[in-house]
């Protein structure tokens, strides 16, 4: 019996080994078949096997490690995001457009005070930026009265940006309808600022003190451009009796004109500028940069007007933008037709500053005319800016640029201009245009002359601050540092009397005042003969 279950249990072991003897031999041969078939392959799909196997492995463990995934942003978190990202994009484009006023003024001086002009237009936003954080944003957005912010300095104190409306709780109520954080709000008026103080530097070029301009570019930023836009965008008086000014014609433009023009009546006219009675040209040295300014600042105002929606609204965003280009476009035709038909000659300056004049006088109604409005407009600019140049060479305001011409005269208009051409709120094709933020009907969309009434005295005003804060700070500076170079200085150059280096190291230079070469040049410095008649 014991024999016999000893030879049982041999016999199971004996058929386990043979059937295990057989797994493995059959195992053997499978994987010397694989071996062999994975040999036989190319090295590149052999190179795929091992990423194959990882990426199988990959997936077992994404299917036991898988967890509920975190809900997504809100409706409302994707729109303040947009509406962030289109702010900023506008703001970077106005930022560029201080190289735009570089070239252009740069382009429009004689080479000798290249340097200068150049210096001036960079140093001015790096010190917009500081004046405008600590004190200028405080006074033209933080809550006050009506006249005046009073809290927000240095960008301090209460703020729940983005809300908006009645949810806003803070110290910058003017600013609450714009649903984006407070930082998107200050560096999108940080760039407006900084525009104004530029307009100023054409209009004052080849003639100022360095540190005047910089000391007036604080005052400006930091107080009267500040000030005056309290009473616009800040929820002030003149916002409170209906003014409007979408993008600036006013706000930016008029008070950089008004500033530029007391600069340049208190500093007198450049060297040589009128001898005999006569006016005489002072051509710029490079029309070619001129011209890429002012395509950078054409390019530059696709933020500055559609930026000024504060929001990614793509039917609003798109209008403004084309009713700005049309002006523009407008506006430099008009200006290249009179300079040919009123001075002889399509004056390429005239051509350059018809543009930007057409930009400039639509700048405060873009959002509220039709598309034809905006070409009358435009059309309009383009021939004021022709006459303005003229007008202030003969009153002797010396301007080198035209910056009063442009910004000053064609910001006026363009602000009454909302009087005469905004079709009024209701309209299905201006869905962005409601009862409150945007004015009555004008005269020509049969509103009478009630808007345009309420323009006219934002005009004067505004002006009348803004000349009077500037006349104060210009004969301030003039009684304590003197505002202008000595003329040993001017005729040398300011590149040299106030920068020590020349932009043009190694060029011809220019021999006298009036830029001329040698032969027309007598020793006084001031040409007597071969002088251009002035055709800017």
């Amino acid at each position: 019996m014991i024999k016999s279950t000893y030879k049982n249990k041999s016999r199971t072991r004996n058929r386990r080994r043979l059937l295990h003897q057989g797994s493995s031999a059959q195992s053997n041969l499978f994987v010397k078949q694989l071996s062999t078939a994975i040999k036989r392959l190319s090295p590149s799909w052999q190179a795929c096997i091992p990423v194959a196997c990882m990426i199988v492995l990959a997936w077992g463990c994404a299917a036991v490690a898988q967890t509920p995934a975190p809900a997504g942003p809100t409706t409302a978190d994707l729109k303040v995001a947009l509406d962030t990202l289109w702010v900023a994009i506008a703001a970077f484009l106005v930022f560029f457009m201080n190289a735009g006023f570089c070239m252009l003024e740069t382009g429009f001086c004689r080479q000798k005070n290249a340097v200068n002009v150049l210096a001036k237009n960079l140093i001015v936003f790096a010190l917009a930026t500081v004046a405008f954080w600590a004190i200028g944003f405080g006074l033209m957005f933080g809550n006050g009265n009506d006249f005046i912010g009073l809290n927000g300095f240095f960008l301090q104190g209460a703020d729940n940006s983005p809300a908006t409306g009645d949810a806003y709780k803070g110290v910058f109520s003017a600013l609450n309808w714009a649903g984006v954080p407070l930082a998107a709000k200050f560096l999108f008026q940080l760039v407006f600022a900084g525009t104004a103080a530029t307009i100023v530097s054409g209009a004052v070029a080849e003639r100022i003190k360095f540190i005047d301009f910089l000391i007036f570019s604080l005052l400006l930023v930091g107080i009267a451009y500040a000030i005056t836009g309290h009473w616009i965008w800040g929820g002030g008086w003149l916002y409170k009796k209906g003014f409007f000014d979408f993008a600036g014609s006013t706000v930016v433009h008029s008070v950089g004109g008004w500033a530029a023009l007391m600069g340049a009546a208190l500093l007198g006219p450049r060297i040589g500028k009128y001898q005999d009675g006569q006016i005489v040209a002072l051509p710029g040295h490079n029309m070619s940069i001129a011209t890429l300014g002012c395509l950078i600042l054409w390019l530059g105002w696709f933020g500055f007007n559609p930026g000024s929606v504060m929001a990614a609204d793509p039917n609003a965003i798109t209008h403004i933008a084309l009713t700005t280009n049309m002006a523009g476009a407008v506006g430099g035709i008009a200006a290249t037709i009179t300079a040919w038909l009123y001075l002889g000659k399509p004056d390429l300056s005239m051509i350059i500053n018809g543009i930007l004049a057409g930009l400039v006088a639509v700048t405060a109604s873009c959002a509220f005319i039709t598309i034809p409005s905006s070409i009358i407009i435009g059309l309009i600019a383009g021939v004021l800016v022709v006459f303005a140049v003229t007008f202030f060479d003969k009153i002797g305001i010396d301007d080198p640029v035209g910056a009063t011409s442009v910004h000053l005269v064609c910001g006026v208009w363009g602000t009454l201009a909302v009087g005469l051409f905004a079709v009024g709120t209701g309209n299905p094709a201006f869905p962005w245009y409601t009862d409150g933020l945007g004015p009555a009907k004008g005269l020509f969309a049969g509103g009478g002359l009630g808007q345009f009434g309420v323009q006219l005295l934002g005009v004067l005003t505004v002006g009348g601050i803004t000349v009077l804060l500037s006349t104060i700070f210009w004969l301030a500076l003039k009684a304590t540092l003197g505002i202008r170079v000595s003329r040993e200085e001017e005729i040398e150059g300011l590149d040299i009397g106030e920068h020590g280096m020349e932009a043009y190291n190694g060029f011809v230079k220019e021999a006298g005042a009036t830029g001329f070469t040698e032969a027309g040049i007598h020793s006084s410095g001031v040409s007597r003969s071969g002088d251009i008649p002035n055709i800017l």
